[in-house]
């Protein structure tokens, strides 16, 4: 696999920078953090902007609305996002990241046309309904019922930590459909539209003051039979593409963020006063730094290795777990050698140095990743038994 950029790409750099610099000026300024509407406004706004220009869906096939682009102007894009701090997908992750691939793969005509295009312009956001307050790591576990009315299934239950719900059209939503089969095999996954009667959002508070998560019930709620994607008692297995975008392709623009952390890292390092110098008159600080960079360096011929599986064959295989386990375990490292630098700093998150709140905020937000789409566990266990071979 050559990633080396050709010439192409880099006339796709230079067309996207120039785009960048004059779409950017034109996006509202960002929102506070509990304004969900106006978060949606600027989030959907941007993706608009993203689609008139060309440049929504930069990884989906062009036959589904995408850009189709090849795996080496899929990495340009990220990269020239991120660097330039545009948005990203914002609170729609999963409908871009997450849904949208998963129905290419896995949906009906029907439904692909009926919420690709929407998804793409901006004009549907979507949330997770997978995870249950006794069914996260185990997730085969789940206890949400879904019984078959006729055209319908009656949905009772409850979901949580479901990001974004607050402010979502749609839910992928994972339901048991029949209780007397084997909790792999009696799963169904479905489309449920969140103004439905019977839906409650009920937001969760973090850390960091934040509702980003919620809690969702459901009292018998009606969702057609239509809406399903693939057989019936066949989700988890539609549930396993879904993971697959999940732990490799969404992770692409983070890896990207998190090399640029790490060189704003070492800036603050240089003015953070220790003794009669800074901190980065620490040699070991420094190694510790370097070490970091290089690890971001393999992790991201990682991504280009997942990613170009995910371009060869339509869907990320399981080195996606890898991907996962080893950004979510390198980061909270990242987050630590952070703490470590601003010393005291690190107890507020008030500005000291430039961007240390920064570097608070992230650190506690990095705490929930080595849980979040799948635990650090549960991905050994995944790399173990389909990767190296091992037992069960």
């Amino acid at each position: 696999m050559d990633l080396r950029w050709t010439d192409e790409d880099e006339r796709f750099r230079t067309e996207l920078r120039a785009w960048i610099d004059q779409a950017l000026p034109k996006l509202p300024p960002e929102t506070k953090r509990e304004d969900w509407d106006a978060r949606r406004e600027r989030d959907t706004t941007w993706q608009r902007m993203l689609y008139d220009a060309g440049y929504a869906g930069i990884n989906w096939p062009s036959e589904f609305g995408g850009r189709g682009a090849s795996l080496s102007e899929q990495l340009v894009f990220y990269e020239e996002i991120t660097k330039a701090g545009a948005p990203n997908v914002g609170v729609n992750f999963v409908g871009l990241l997450h849904a949208g691939p998963t129905l290419i793969a896995e949906a009906t005509e029907e439904q692909r046309s009926r919420h690709l295009p929407a998804i793409l312009k901006g004009e549907e956001v979507w949330c997770q309904g997978f995870s249950e307050p006794n069914a996260g790591s185990d997730l085969a576990s789940l206890r949400t019922r879904a019984v078959r009315d006729g055209d319908d299934y009656v949905i009772t239950g409850q979901k949580i930590w479901t990001s974004f719900a607050q402010v979502s059209d749609y839910c992928e939503l994972l339901v048991r459909s029949d209780p007397e089969a084997p909790k792999h095999k009696g799963i169904t996954w479905l489309i449920m539209p969140m103004d439905l009667p019977g839906v409650d959002v009920r937001p969760l508070k973090t850390v960091l003051g934040s509702s980003e998560f919620s809690e969702l019930y459901l009292d018998e709620v009606r969702v057609p039979v239509a809406n399903r994607v693939g057989p019936e008692n066949d989700g988890w297995r539609v549930a396993m593409v879904t993971f697959s975008f999940e732990r490799g392709t969404s992770l692409v623009s983070e890896m990207v963020e998190a090399r640029r952390q790490l060189d704003e890292l070492a800036e603050v390092a240089k003015v953070v006063e220790r003794g009669r110098g800074t901190a980065w008159d620490d040699t070991g600080l420094r190694r510790e730094i370097g070490h970091a960079a290089a690890e971001l360096d393999a992790l991201w011929n990682l991504v280009k290795r997942t990613v170009s599986e995910a371009a060869r064959t339509g869907v990320p295989g399981v080195g996606a777990s890898v991907v996962k386990l080893y950004y979510s375990e390198l980061i909270q490292r990242i987050g630590d050698l952070a703490m470590r630098v601003l010393d005291r700093a690190s107890l507020s998150l008030d500005d000291v140095y430039d961007h240390s709140g920064h570097f608070v905020e992230e650190r506690l937000r990095v705490l929930a990743l080595t849980i979040a789409a799948g635990s650090s566990q549960i991905q050994r266990n995944i790399i173990g038994e389909r990767i190296l071979g091992l037992p069960r």
